[in-house]
């Protein structure tokens, strides 16, 4: 556990922390001066581009940064950096390219569910919720840079509502953004992954289902073993003000486990156990994915994607109804599905049905490229995280060092396809610049014969064609009269 931890610490550096604390926690698990080296050129180049006005400048200049160095320890760490403001921008294939960590063995690792007596998979949609009946608090973890892994989160907030959780707490959200609950979407300011559509969307759909939304994440000067333990008093402060509170929390990888090495330390989930007696949930979400490659992908989940080829997140239970985890420290391992693209994007951004694609045509842009393209709610502000956006460019135009935004062919107009729930949005197009291209008014209707498209035509453009929000992934059977590849 503590070789992994140590990776995901040295790769990951810590989320969007200051460069004091990338640089405390990483010496004081003894890595090469090196690297903490690469962790302050990456942070300066993260923070020199956020002076940029605008999220598609702020992502040409972290790319062309990556892309103007050879250095390998400098590549390694802001690979990071770079997949987390492409999955800002939408793209998130090749948030997977610049940034992935292998799933490779371990000694402690369960035997396989498949073969098992008594083993088989069930819908982990429809079983966690019922696993968690009899818990006060349930923890999610994720990849940073794979919202695949928030996607599943997302769709289960209404399900642990109804069992009577009520309270939401996600890492990495700044106490300092006071009118979130009041506003009912979060904005920039929020939060640092809240930036990427799906986070935003998990926090968005905890406050439309009554959650109360908490801030937990521990202070700058607290690095380690600290910071674990401030993150977990945040938490159990919630049971102490209100012993009614039943919480559900998003955070990232390992913080998770309930026993384990944990970087010398304790992890998060280790603390909140000591301060509150409560035992969690612990649902492990990062381990058995489909990576940038089938060779990184864990050897269990290769054998399980062959042999099931699951449409929809599952996990393994025995005759007796208790779950499979794949390592000690967590209760519930989920398998998810193989990655589908479609137009370039992951057809997981369905959310499992709750959202349809929508056809964006490059005209809109209007020769402008690389141009971002944004769908906002209709009754969110301009300030609001999109629920879904994507940039449009044309390439090999606009390559740089081999980091492309888009996959669309060179040789004609560029196109993609926004997800997005059923009703009414504004479309927004800005370019490099941060100036506005092209805006109209969309409606994304849920009838069986509809499929969006957005072009030049001019405002409030009315989307037709064909697709159901009821059927669109979960089956991944046709759709418009196209097989989902």
């Amino acid at each position: 556990m503590l070789a992994r931890a140590m990776q995901v610490l040295i790769l990951a550096v810590l989320l969007a922390s200051s460069t004091a604390r990338a640089q405390n926690d990483l010496s004081a698990i003894g890595v090469r001066a090196q690297q903490v080296e690469a962790v302050e050129r990456s942070e300066q180049i993260m923070q020199d581009a956020q002076r940029r006005k605008g999220l598609l400048a702020q992502y040409q200049v972290m790319r062309r940064a990556y892309a103007a160095s050879n250095n390998a320890n400098f590549r390694v760490i802001f690979g990071q950096y770079l997949s987390w403001y492409q999955t800002f921008i939408g793209d998130y294939p090749d948030a997977l390219q610049s940034f992935s960590i292998k799933e490779s063995p371990l000694a402690d690792d369960a035997p396989s569910p498949l073969g098992q007596p008594g083993v088989h998979p069930v819908t982990a949609l429809t079983y966690i919720p019922r696993l968690a009946k009899s818990y006060k608090a349930v923890f999610f973890n994720e990849a940073h840079n794979v919202p695949l892994t928030r996607s599943l989160t997302v769709q289960l907030l209404k399900a642990l509502r109804e069992e009577g959780f009520n309270t939401f707490a996600a890492e990495t959200l700044y106490r300092t953004d006071t009118d979130l609950a009041k506003r009912g979407y979060p904005i920039s300011d929020s939060g640092f992954y809240t930036r990427e559509p799906i986070y935003a969307e998990m926090v968005r759909e905890a406050l439309k289902l009554g959650y109360k939304v908490v801030a937990y994440e521990a202070d700058d000067q607290y690095q380690g073993d600290a910071r674990e333990a401030q993150q977990a008093r945040h938490l159990a402060s919630l049971f102490k003000d209100d012993p009614n509170t039943r919480l559900v929390v998003n955070a990232g990888y390992a913080h998770i486990q309930k026993e384990g090495r944990f970087l010398g330390g304790q992890s998060m989930a280790e603390h909140f156990i000591q301060d509150t007696g409560i035992q969690p949930l612990s649902v492990e979400q990062t381990m058995l994915i489909s990576h940038d490659g089938s060779s990184m992908d864990h050897p269990y989940y290769t054998a399980v994607a062959q042999t099931l080829n699951p449409a929809q997140p599952i996990v393994f239970v025995d005759h007796d109804g208790k779950p499979w985890s794949l390592r000690p420290g967590y209760d519930v391992s989920v398998f998810f599905p193989m990655t589908h693209s479609r137009d370039g994007r992951p057809t997981w951004l369905t959310l499992g049905g709750l959202r349809v694609p929508y056809h964006i045509d490059g005209g809109i842009c209007q020769n402008q490229f690389p141009c971002l393209i944004e769908a906002r709610y209709a009754n969110e502000g301009d300030d609001a995280i999109p629920a879904d956006r994507m940039v449009l460019d044309v390439i090999p135009l606009m390559m740089v060092g081999h980091i492309e935004v888009t996959t669309s062919d060179a040789s004609v107009t560029p196109s993609g396809e926004l997800y997005l729930r059923p009703g009414r949005y504004r479309l927004s197009v800005t370019d490099e610049s941060n100036h506005t291209v092209a805006r109209q008014t969309i409606v994304v209707r849920p009838d069986t014969e509809q499929v969006g498209t957005a072009d030049a035509a001019g405002a409030n453009a009315i989307p037709q064609g064909c697709a159901t929000a009821a059927t669109v992934a979960p089956t991944f059977q046709s759709l418009c009269g196209a097989t989902q590849p």
